[in-house]
Formats: structure tokens, C-alpha cells, sequence
């Protein structure tokens, strides 16, 4: 007899496999990072065009302009390095009509966490499977201290990076990505973003969506969908 290549799930993901509430049929819940879990880069961003005399919304112009294929998609789906990355956002920023520094802008990223966000995710496990869908690069995880971001990591069933995947939101790819890796369906999950962009072609989908605004705001919601209290 030949030993099967498949190792047999362990307890805890079999427990793990049928987590959800059968009444509303929400199996799991998708939490962006930044600007969800993490403060938001666009005030940094804000600060930055302001010391350097850039008009107000420049850098989140420069990054929407033709946002499936410019600097900013292509880092994002690891199609090219740090160094191609900040020559092509520099072009598209001068395009635009100033000059920015693609290596500082990169620095504006990190954004401090949110702790009753991380502690909403720790709750939404005890009933739930989460995912983690996030647009990032390479060469950087979400800041916040090595150990910090570990740790909150390690609270998701899945992390679904965009520049590992090589989709990233809002592309359908990457939601059924997401699905797949957490072996639902889209209508089986929640998915909060800060961005509508995003939200749209998961709504599409068929998921449950909620855009984050404020925590109260985006608890409150999440607690209606999961019916639990997430505080």
C-alpha cells in the first residue's frame, strides 16, 4: 500500500472547517490592513504634499490614474523591483506635473495599529474563519514592530498578500484567491476595506461588504453581520 502525499487535516483545522453561523451562512470574515486594522497612510500623505508643496489629494491622484497598470499595481503585484517602482512613480508624478520622492513615499506606509481592531479579529475567530487580504510589496510587511505584526499574523487562518498572489484588490482574481484559500464561497464572507474601490467587485462577488470609516462605525456593523459582540 502507498502511503497518501496528503497529510489528514489535524483537529484543529477540521474545528477550524466548520466555523460560521449557519443561520445567516457568514463563514469568514476579511480584514484589510492598512486603513483597517492600521492607520490609514493617506494623513501622512497629507502632510508630506504639504511640505513639499504639492497640491492637496496629489499622491492619491497620481496612484488612481490608470490604477490597474501604473507604478503603484505593478509594485503591488511584485511585477517590478523597488528600483523600477520609483523610477516609473516618479515619471507618472512628473507626468502630473511635480516632482516626488518615490523612496519617501514608500516610507509614509506604516501606519500605527489599532488595537481594538486586532482585538475585534482575535473575537471574530472564536466563531468565525478570517483572512487577512492585503495589497502590499515584497520587501515590506505591515510596520509596527516585527514581534507586534507577528503576532497579529498569526491570528488569521489566511494571508493573502497581493505581491505573493500577484493580483491585488480590486481585481476579482485576488477575492477568489481569497476565497479559495479559505475554502468558502464569496457569499459565505464579510469583507472590510477602507476603500470603495475595493468594495465594489467583492460586493460584485457576492460578499458582504463594509467600508470602514470609524472603528465605532465599522464594529458596529461587523457586529450586526457576525451577530456577537466584537468589544
Amino acid at each position: 500500500m502507498v502511503a497518501s502525499e496528503t497529510a489528514s487535516p489535524t483537529a484543529e483545522e477540521r474545528h477550524r472547517s466548520v466555523l460560521g453561523n449557519p443561520e445567516t451562512g457568514i463563514r469568514a470574515v476579511l480584514f484589510d490592513y492598512g486603513g483597517v486594522l492600521s492607520e490609514s497612510p493617506f494623513e501622512a500623505f497629507a502632510r508630506y504634499e504639504a511640505d513639499n508643496g504639492l497640491p492637496e489629494g496629489f499622491l492619491r491622484r497620481v496612484n488612481a490614474a490608470d490604477h490597474h497598470a501604473n507604478a503603484w499595481a505593478q509594485l503591488e503585484r511584485g511585477e517590478v523591483s523597488l528600483d523600477e517602482f520609483a523610477a516609473l512613480f516618479e515619471s507618472e508624478a512628473r507626468a502630473a506635473g511635480y516632482s516626488v520622492d518615490a523612496a519617501a513615499v514608500l516610507g509614509l506606509l506604516g501606519g500605527a495599529p489599532r488595537p481594538a481592531m486586532i482585538a475585534a479579529v482575535r473575537r471574530t475567530r472564536e466563531r468565525f474563519l478570517v483572512g487577512l487580504a492585503t495589497n502590499n510589496f515584497l520587501s515590506a510587511r505591515p510596520s509596527g514592530g516585527e514581534a507586534g505584526v507577528s503576532a497579529v499574523l498569526d491570528l488569521f487562518d489566511e494571508v493573502i498578500e497581493s505581491s505573493r498572489l500577484g493580483a491585488r484588490k480590486p481585481e476579482p482574481a485576488f477575492f477568489e484567491a481569497c476565497c479559495r484559500q479559505l475554502g468558502i464561497e464569496p457569499h459565505e464572507a464579510v469583507f472590510i476595506d477602507d476603500l470603495g474601490v475595493n468594495l465594489k467587485p467583492a460586493r460584485q462577488l457576492g460578499m458582504t461588504t463594509i467600508k470602514f470609516v470609524t472603528e465605532e462605525q465599522a464594529l458596529g456593523e461587523l457586529e450586526a453581520e457576525l451577530r456577537m459582540s466584537l468589544r
